[in-house]
């Protein structure tokens, strides 16, 4: 028998899936006008320029910020950022499809830090070597290229930096990727009869207190990627690989152990690369390469404009400047924005002090 407080419920059940049923209809209407509109932009930039833009990261990064700051809840302020990513994703490919190289292959940490800065609308290329990616942007066979360039426990990608010295292509973006771990089985994996691991020599060192306690004892094979981990399981009954949910989901893996890494404030970052130059979005970073003469002091010499015009300095990276002995450059990233007074003015004190300075690019620091 049903009593009156069930009857009560079951009424107050009813009405709120019909207001939920109402505001899913206002929303795709809107998202739907929303679309139009991005249509309507596409329009107007081909009316007035011969090769528009159509990515805008300024643009996407002050949209994001504003997102966040209206937010009232319950929702976080990263949730409706995030949603509000993919529908610009959508918006994006309705203007113009922007396909975006990066350091594959798929479903590696360089694939998941392309969906998180893109979306899922964005038409991804992965290549084999961070050279390749740099070379398809500056031919204008991707529109942009994303590559890692230091992680947390690891420090810096060198081979980055290194491409940067013989390349006239622009930071216009950075993507900032906490690194999740996951120990995937495929259908056939037999789970007590585990006998090999697979994953990268670097994913492997970032779990080994993880596998030393859960999986002693069993063998760990490294790999070149963790996304040839995740396709190697699924016709082997004795394996297991470490990768990332975006492999478990491209190859169809169940997460047998989630986040497994020893260090979970472990975070990448990767810089994207592209042909143009971004204008001020209100929160900007700066990266600069910088040649110096070799003599003593030659940092500090550097280094004494940016504190006395105030800026923070967040990165100094060192590197050889080959073919010559004993040369170095620096690549050093900023607060700040190259069009601010401030950073023009130190800059322009540095110059006289070096054998070059470029400006690898101003670009909006990390939302997500």
């Amino acid at each position: 028998m049903i009593n009156d407080d069930q009857n009560t419920t079951s009424l107050d059940l009813a009405q709120i899936r019909e207001d939920i049923d109402s505001v899913d209809q206002q929303i795709q209407q809107l998202i739907n006008r929303r679309a139009k509109l991005a249509e309507a932009v596409a329009k107007a930039k081909f009316a007035a320029e011969e090769n528009p833009l159509f990515y805008r990261p300024e643009r996407e990064a002050q949209v994001l910020r504003n997102v966040m700051e209206r937010n009232e809840g319950p929702l976080s302020d990263t949730t409706m950022a995030r949603l509000f990513r993919e529908i610009m994703s959508a918006c994006l490919a309705l203007e113009a499809p922007q396909s975006i190289a990066f350091l594959g292959p798929v479903g590696t940490y360089t694939h998941s830090a392309v969906l998180k800065h893109f979306g899922q609308d964005a038409v991804v290329r992965p290549l084999p070597t961070i050279d390749e990616v740099f070379r398809e942007v500056e031919a204008g066979s991707a529109h942009y290229g994303l590559v890692p360039v230091e992680n947390s426990s690891e420090g810096v990608v060198n081979h980055t930096l290194d491409c940067f010295k013989a390349s006239h292509l622009n930071v216009i973006g950075e993507v900032e990727l906490r690194i999740h771990h996951q120990f995937l089985i495929s259908s056939n994996t037999r789970k007590d009869s585990i006998k090999q691991i697979y994953a990268h020599q670097q994913t492997l060192a970032q779990c080994r207190g993880w596998l030393d306690v859960h999986y002693p004892g069993v063998e760990r094979v490294a790999l070149s990627s963790n996304a040839e981990a995740a396709r190697r399981i699924r016709n082997e009954w004795h394996s297991a690989a470490i990768a990332s949910d975006v492999a478990a989901s491209i190859y169809d893996l169940e997460i047998l152990h989630g986040n497994i890494e020893d260090n979970p404030e472990n975070t990448t970052r990767f810089l994207v690369i592209g042909r143009e130059k971004i204008p001020q979005s209100g929160n900007d970073k700066t990266s600069l390469l910088i040649s110096a003469h070799d003599r003593a002091g030659a940092l500090l010499e550097i280094l004494a404009p940016f504190a006395k015009h105030n800026i923070s300095l967040t990165s100094i990276e060192t590197r050889p400047a080959l073919p010559e002995k004993w040369a170095y450059v620096f690549f050093i990233d900023l607060e700040g924005h190259v069009e601010q007074d401030n950073v023009k003015a130190a800059i322009e004190e540095i110059r006289p002090l070096v054998k070059e300075v470029r400006v690898l690019g101003s670009y909006p620091l990390a939302v997500l």
